[in-house]
């Protein structure tokens, strides 16, 4: 008996260690059939999700500091051109738009802008990081400027498709309170006097069913232009002259930035002040390259504003674009410029060095 009972219990470890070894097997397959799911969403990835919330962060910071100059080239771009009420010189409309409107006119849209630029600038480098490792095969081949300029335009297109009605909005709030005169059309309305002497906000000429301008919230705005501007289509209006204007934008500003980077900030000379000014310098490129292109995107979104008194009526960005030059001439198309170029340097600057440091602290290469 006892013979017999020696083979059963030798045999148990070696059953336990069959059974053991089956059951790693299928644990490790079963994590290799799952790891790979999980990269595919992307969502718990970590340099993805690196690249994603430096991204975002970089946006706000970006945006916030020079909130009161993006306002006011929106303004510039799209006020009559003529008119005793235009926005002209830089210094001087700060200085009226914090007399008429105190702290909140310098920041009137940034919330939505922040609202918009965090999930915006987050697909729009998240993107770039990964066509950049799509079009290199993962870093095996060279990242050439032409590859550079083409992964920074499709990451444009993306993050513009991705959060377009909030740009429009956005756009609509920045000048809804701003007082300027309209056109002849609407001369009896622009010659209206409020009783503190001020002139009506483009919006208190508008229908009357309208809240007035100080009332206007983010809300409140993508209602009206929903009902007055045919629903949800209204909140697209110029989509495509944007995406066009912002693809090479993007493209150029990305590619300018690699390329400067080699020069400005050569390995051992990586301060923070050649950060900032490798950004500033790239942002001033792009920026003062594509701008026409962005003065028609203002025009287009502007166009459902007739009733407020713009009197914008466009049927397309090439009719815009014969428009302009033919009222303003070329100059037309370089409207808000100036405090355009003063607030691309610190926001470009802003928004390179923080995604850099952000993902530096989250461990991303």
């Amino acid at each position: 008996m006892a013979s017999s009972d020696k083979p059963s219990s030798s045999a148990q470890p070696a059953s336990l260690a069959s059974s053991s070894a089956s059951l790693s097997a299928t644990t490790s397959s079963a994590v290799q059939v799952t790891q790979p799911a999980r990269n595919v969403l992307g969502l718990v990835n970590p340099q993805i999700s690196s690249y994603f919330i430096a991204g975002g962060i970089a946006g706000a910071a970006s945006r916030t500091v020079v909130s009161p100059l993006e306002r006011l080239k929106i303004i510039q771009q799209v006020q009559p051109r003529t008119g005793d009420r235009q926005y002209r010189g830089v210094w001087k409309s700060l200085v009226r738009m914090w007399r008429e409107e105190g702290f909140k006119g310098f920041m009137r849209g940034n919330g939505i802008n922040c609202l918009r630029i965090v999930p915006y600038s987050a697909v729009q480098f998240t993107t770039y990081e990964q066509l950049k490792k799509l079009f290199t095969l993962q870093g095996t081949r060279p990242l050439d400027t032409p590859t550079r300029l083409l992964a920074g335009a499709l990451a444009g297109v993306t993050s513009v498709c991705t959060t377009y009605p909030l740009d429009l909005v956005r756009s609509r709030l920045s000048i809804a309170s701003a007082t300027m005169s309209i056109p002849s059309a609407q001369s009896n309305s622009s010659a209206t006097i409020l009783p503190n002497g001020a002139r009506p906000a483009l919006y208190h000429t508008a229908a009357a069913t309208s809240q007035p301008a100080a009332r206007l919230g983010i809300w409140s705005m993508t209602l009206k232009v929903m009902r007055e501007e045919g629903g949800v289509r209204g909140l697209y209006r110029g989509l495509v002259t944007t995406a066009v204007g912002v693809a090479p934008y993007v493209g150029i500003n990305f590619a300018a930035y690699e390329a400067l980077r080699g020069l400005v900030t050569p390995p051992g000379k990586s301060s923070i002040p050649r950060k900032l000014t490798c950004g500033a310098l790239a942002g001033s490129i792009s920026q003062t390259l594509t701008y026409p292109l962005d003065v028609l995107r203002r025009k287009m979104q502007v166009v459902g504003m007739a009733q407020g008194g713009l009197g914008y009526k466009y049927n397309g960005a090439l009719e815009a674009l014969r428009e302009i030059i033919r009222v303003e001439g070329v100059v037309g198309l370089y409207r808000g410029l100036w405090p355009n170029l003063l607030k691309v340097a610190p926001s470009i600057a802003t928004s390179f060095f923080t995604y850099e440091t952000v993902k530096e602290f989250l461990g991303s290469p």
